[in-house]
């Protein structure tokens, strides 16, 4: 991740965007941030809340579930706005949105500038807009289906801490198989180099 603080740079990316009357009457602190292929835009590990627009590139937005199971919300490319949820609720603990290529975003912070947004006709009405067509794509989607040695994965990358794995029995439980089931999978994703075992029923995801 890069920030970039360039007035030039921020400038020409601003007058190029869809939304650039609103965004030029906000009168805020902009600026771009850069994303390489795999990094999140947003998790339930970041500590900052920021609106983002996404200029170039392009996003996937999902949940992982308690039992590893990955479901997906949206996916967005070039003018989709991230953060239009937490500028009315607190922050969801369970949504991440992850970059699907390289991609720049227009980023500000909500904490900083809450008031100012919530009292700019323009930009409410771009924000409800936008969640419309978020329900809206919402109703229709459901769970990507996953193999259960993925669902593993996913577990053990988004629910445990440190990515450490700890008591077969128990994430067998949450993942709603049986625990020779995980074991089998443990034993195998072992082998390839996927996990590392720490201990009698401890496993470290690579």
């Amino acid at each position: 991740m890069e920030r970039i603080f360039d007035k030039e740079k921020i400038a020409s990316c601003i007058a190029k965007s869809k939304y650039y009357e609103v965004l030029d009457s906000l009168n805020i602190d902009i600026y771009l941030i850069k994303y390489q292929k795999g990094e999140f835009l947003s998790s339930p590990f970041g500590n900052e809340l920021l609106f983002q627009i996404v200029e170039q590139g392009s996003i996937n937005i999902y949940v992982i579930r308690d039992d590893g199971t990955r479901y997906s919300l949206s996916n967005g490319a070039a003018d989709y706005f991230l953060g239009d949820m937490e500028i009315f609720y607190p922050k969801n603990n369970n949504i991440y949105a992850e970059a699907d290529e390289n991609l720049t975003c227009i980023t500000f912070s909500i904490e900083k500038h809450r008031e100012v947004l919530l009292s700019n006709n323009g930009f409410l009405q771009l924000i409800c807009n936008s969640l419309s067509t978020k329900i809206a794509a919402i109703t229709i989607m459901d769970a990507a289906p996953v193999s259960l040695t993925e669902r593993v994965m996913f577990y053990m990358k988004y629910k445990c801490d440190d990515k450490i794995l700890k008591g077969v029995e128990q994430a067998a439980f949450h993942l709603h198989c049986s625990a020779r089931q995980l074991q089998r999978i443990l034993n195998q994703s072992e082998a390839a180099g996927l996990v590392k075992k720490l201990g009698k029923g401890t496993y470290k995801l690579m």
